[in-house]
């Protein structure tokens, strides 16, 4: 029997396969990507959709062949196909949508597809309720079945290749599934091309169906299902999509979050909670044999007098040098992070001597100890290291971190720019440290602190015109504690911008009770570096003369070298509003710091300190005293006056008289004493009563107190 077919509807159900193989690898993919409970969900529904789209195909390729009689179908044969194909929908879904397909998972599946569609198509064919029945050529059969496979195999290749990849290319998707379409098309074809029709059978019974509005109906019921499941997933797609950069971006943001949680905001060092968790971590792995490990605790030395005299923006810069040298100087499984301000640690893994970590803070003091380039100027740099080990000498985390600091004091009291491993006599000190740091914070406010002046004196003429005031404490329970042991700390914890405060209205008011009295005597205070940068510095002075109606004249601010030249413009600015409120301005210590002589011609200042360190030496060494000399003869050509510290012989005091010294102070006049000891002493001595005047002061000229004369401020 001729059999001819329509173009039209072959094309049709090719359209339907390729649309079919497109479908299939957008759910392919959305069943990988789904979490368990909505996976069955579309395999479920993906499998129906598939199953009906694939039979659609094939129905219509059967509606489009023509016969010269008209054909019946048995509908529930028709059904039975319908079924047929949607189980082997849902198995080429579970096939796709394993994790991992193997050649022979693959081969297995292609067998089960390219089956499940020889059969549906098969089944389909039998629907036809013809007499005589179809007669099959078996090799055509087997082709069939044959290409199915192949066909198959290709095609769950391809959606397994392409179901993940978010990123493939449009084309890729839809030339696959032009290939996969063909293959389907040509399953059926090749099976319709294996029926033989004998001439003069006849169809009766079953449903009679007109060819093309029939299989234009299926196409279009078919299409409209796979549309809506495409534009389902197309929509539930980019909502996944949408989800995932909201996640990969939430992702990210805990990682940043995480980030700063555990490391330093300045340096980008991990920081106290991050070394905490390794520490933690290098703990147990010694535990488990995994061998010991150090910890080094690093403190800057000078860091405050360089931070508060360039600024915290310079002091920022070099905190950040100082972390780039520290992770070059260790090894590369050390961890290094910074605590706070210039305190930082190293945890120095599988260290298994006191030498070994000698070796490593020797590389660090190195890397550190090279000028630093800072804002046009070149800083040196030196730190104070402490070590402990474990689990020589601690086996907790606190405890290894305490000996650690225990250990970087004790350097410091060396000298600095040095390491110190942790030894049992040292946790005492530490001790006693943070108890006087505690008492510190209360001294002032319960009235421990209290000053006592030193009286200088004229080394030609004898005459006393001014002291210098000097902190002393005195503790309820330890007695005086002397000025070395808790300045710097008052100057490490910044209480000695409060102390300093309070120290200028005190002497402040002590100066001008003296003029009261009759003795106008200037009291010289000394000025922190700290004290010297702070903004409200020229507002602390005012507002403390004021407050004691004292003349400018009578209050002398003694400034070390080093805090001068630390930041010269900056001085040179500050010096200049200080000479015109007329207080007189010393610098301390002269030739200890800077050394640096072309710097005194820029700077308003009125008098010289030579330190105690040359007084004591000129006599000995030539070359001090022609030091003390050139220090002299630069200040008198710069219209200075020089103050010698530290003279306690009269061998000393000759010495400085002819050098040309003009006044001088030490041991050899008298010790420091409180403001009631020291003006009883002068007015004994001057044969003076406590309510006489000032005039009658600056007539004395006769030898009192060991051969000096008190006289009034006209030094």
């Amino acid at each position: 029997m001729h059999t001819t077919f329509n173009s039209w509807l072959v094309a049709l159900s090719v359209a339907v396969a390729v649309f079919v193989s497109y479908t299939a690898f957008r759910l392919a993919a959305r069943v990988t990507d789904e979490i368990r409970p909505l996976r069955r969900f579309w395999t479920f529904g993906g499998a129906c959709v598939l199953g009906i789209g694939i039979w659609s195909m094939h129905f219509i390729g059967m509606l489009a062949m023509s016969m010269s009689i008209q054909l019946h179908y048995n509908v529930a044969v028709t059904l039975l196909s319908l079924l047929v194909a949607i189980l082997t929908s849902w198995g080429a879904i579970r096939i796709a949508a394993v994790g991992r397909l193997s050649v022979r998972r693959l081969g297995f599946g292609a067998l089960v597809m390219g089956g499940g569609i020889a059969a549906m198509h098969y089944l389909g064919m039998a629907a036809i309720d013809i007499t005589p029945a179809i007669h099959y050529r078996p090799v055509w059969v087997g082709a069939s079945i044959l290409f199915g496979i192949l066909a198959s195999g290709l095609a769950l290749g391809l959606t397994f290749r392409l179901r993940g990849n978010h990123s493939a290319h449009p084309l890729s998707r839809l030339g696959g599934a032009v290939l996969m379409g063909l293959g389907i098309s040509g399953t059926h074809y090749l099976g319709m091309a294996a029926a033989h029709f004998v001439p003069g059978a006849a169809s009766r019974g079953g449903l009679v169906l007109d060819s093309f509005w029939c299989a234009a109906t299926i196409a279009l019921a078919a299409g409209g299902v796979l549309a809506c499941t495409l534009i389902s997933d197309l929509y539930t797609t980019e909502l996944a999509a949408r989800a995932r950069a909201h996640a990969g971006r939430l992702r990210q943001i805990n990682a940043q979050l995480r980030h700063q949680a555990l490391h330093d905001a300045l340096t980008g060092l991990p920081n106290r909670t991050a070394f905490l968790e390794r520490l933690g971590t290098a703990l147990m792995d010694a535990r488990t044999g995994l061998g010991p490990f150090a910890v080094l605790a690093l403190d800057l030395d000078r860091f405050k007098l360089i931070n508060d005299s360039l600024g915290h923006s310079v002091g920022d810069e070099l905190l950040r040098e100082v972390a780039r040298r520290l992770r070059a100087a260790v090894r590369s499984g050390d961890t290094v992070a910074r605590m706070s301000g210039d305190e930082f640690l190293v945890l120095a893994r599988q260290v298994r001597s006191r030498a070994e970590a000698g070796q490593i803070a020797e590389s660090i003091i190195e890397a550190l100890s090279k000028p630093l380039r800072l804002d046009s100027l070149e800083v040196l740099v030196s730190t104070s290291i402490g070590i402990s080990l474990h689990p020589g000498d601690a086996d907790a985390q606190e405890t290894l971190l305490a000996h650690a600091d225990e250990a970087m004091y004790s350097a410091k009291r060396r000298g600095g720019r040095t390491w110190q491993c942790f030894a049992a006599d040292m946790n005492g000190f530490t001790q006693e440290r943070l108890r006087l740091e505690s008492d510190l914070h209360r001294a002032l406010e319960r009235g421990q602190l209290e000053l006592h002046y030193q009286p200088r004196v004229d080394v030609v003429s004898g005459r006393v015109s001014s002291v210098e005031a000097l902190l002393r404490w005195r503790h309820p329970e330890r007695g005086y504690i002397p000025p070395l042991a808790f300045i710097p700390i008052a100057e490490e914890t910044g209480l000695i911008l409060p102390i300093g405060a309070w120290v200028l209205q005190e002497a402040c008011r002590q100066a001008r009770r003296w003029q009261n009295d009759g003795l106008p005597l200037r009291v010289a205070v000394n000025l922190s570096a700290l004290q010297f940068r702070e903004s409200g510095l020229l507002h602390t002075i005012a507002t403390a003369l004021d407050a004691q109606q004292l003349p400018p004249m009578l209050l002398e601010l003694e400034i070390t070298e080093s805090a001068v030249m630390t930041d010269a413009q900056s001085s040179v600015a500050i010096l200049e509003q200080l000479s015109r409120m007329g207080v007189v301005v010393s610098v301390d210590d002269f030739g200890t710091g800077y050394s640096n002589m072309s710097y005194l011609r820029r700077f308003p200042i009125d008098r010289l300190k030579i330190d105690a360190s040359f007084v004591r030496e000129m006599n000995d060494d030539p070359q001090t005293g022609v030091i003390v000399h050139a220090i002299i003869s630069l200040a008198h050509s710069l219209h200075m006056k020089v103050i010698a510290e530290g003279v306690e012989t009269p061998l000393q005091l000759a010495r400085l008289a002819a050098l040309g010294c003009d006044q001088y102070q030490g041991y050899l006049f008298g010790r420091p004493a409180s403001a009631a000891s020291l003006e009883s002493k002068l007015r004994a001595h001057a044969g003076l009563g406590v309510g006489e005047s000032a005039a009658t002061s600056t007539r004395l000229r006769r030898p009192t107190w060991g051969g000096m004369l008190l006289a009034s401020n006209d030094d």
